[in-house]
C-alpha cells in the first residue's frame, strides 16, 4: 500500500480533494475532536447530532466550515460520512439513513461494546462479527471503511503525540473507498507508512475485538493517550 500511494501522489490527490464535503454523526468528543481537524486540513464539516442547537451553543468557537444539523442532513448533503456514534446503537441508527448513505463512503470510527460496571467498555455487541460487517450488510449500497478504533480519540488526530508511532488500520470491500480514507488520515496527520491495509470488511473483526483490551489498559494507567500499535 506504502509503495503505490508514493508512486503517483498528483494523480492520488486529485481524487481525494474533490470530496471535501465531510459530514460526521455523532458530536460526542470523538466527533468534534475529528471535525476541528478536519476544517483545519480545508474540509467542509457538518456536525451531525439529534440536537444540533444544543450541540453548537456547548460547541466552543466552531471553525468557520463547520456547521450543525440533525443526522438525517448530515448524511444527505455530505459526499463522505464518518459515524462517531455510540457503537452499541450505530446499527439502528445507520440503517435508519440507507436512503441518504447509499453511493457514500461511510468511515466507521466506533466500537460496539455493553458498558462494564464501571462504565469502560465491556463485552463485544457482535462477537464473531463486528460493527462494520453488520453497517455493510445493512447498507449495501454504502462503501464501508473501518479505522481508527483502536486508539483513543485524542490520538485520532495527533499520532505525532505517542511516544511510539501508532498504527491506523483499515478494513473495507472498496479499493477507492479506502484509497480515499487514506487521504483523509493524511489530513488528520497520518504517515502512509503507519497506515495498515488489511483487507476486505471482514477483517474488522480484529481490530474491533483489540478494544478488548481498553478498559485493562484505562484502569491501570488511566485516561492516557494510547494506540494498540504493530510494531516492525
Amino acid at each position: 500500500m506504502t509503495g503505490s500511494l508514493r508512486s503517483s501522489p498528483p494523480r492520488y490527490r486529485k481524487e481525494h480533494h474533490r470530496m471535501t464535503n465531510i459530514g460526521i454523526l455523532g458530536a460526542g468528543r470523538v466527533g468534534t475532536n475529528l471535525a476541528g481537524k478536519l476544517s483545519a486540513a480545508g474540509h467542509h464539516v457538518t456536525l451531525g447530532s439529534r440536537n444540533p442547537e444544543g450541540t453548537t451553543a456547548r460547541t466552543a468557537g466552531p471553525a468557520p466550515r463547520i456547521t450543525f444539523a440533525d443526522l438525517r442532513t448530515t448524511a444527505r448533503t455530505t459526499d463522505i460520512v464518518i459515524n462517531a456514534t455510540p457503537g452499541d446503537s450505530s446499527l439502528d441508527r445507520l440503517t435508519d439513513l440507507r436512503t441518504e448513505l447509499a453511493g457514500k463512503i461511510l468511515v466507521d470510527v466506533s466500537n460496539a461494546t455493553r458498558d462494564a460496571a464501571d462504565g469502560l467498555p465491556g463485552d463485544l455487541c457482535y462477537p464473531g462479527s463486528s460493527l462494520a460487517e453488520k453497517l455493510q450488510a445493512a447498507l449495501p449500497e454504502t462503501h464501508v471503511v473501518k479505522t481508527l478504533n483502536t486508539m483513543l480519540f485524542m490520538v485520532m488526530t495527533a499520532p505525532e503525540t505517542l511516544a511510539i508511532a501508532p498504527t491506523a488500520y483499515l478494513s473495507g470491500d472498496d479499493e477507492h473507498a479506502k484509497r480515499t480514507v487514506t487521504g483523509l488520515l493524511g489530513d488528520l496527520g497520518w504517515q502512509p507508512e503507519r497506515i495498515e491495509d488489511l483487507g476486505d470488511i471482514t477483517t474488522a473483526r480484529a481490530t474491533e475485538a483489540m478494544v478488548l483490551v481498553v478498559p485493562h489498559i484505562l484502569r491501570r494507567h488511566g485516561f492516557k493517550p494510547f494506540a494498540v500499535t504493530l510494531a516492525r
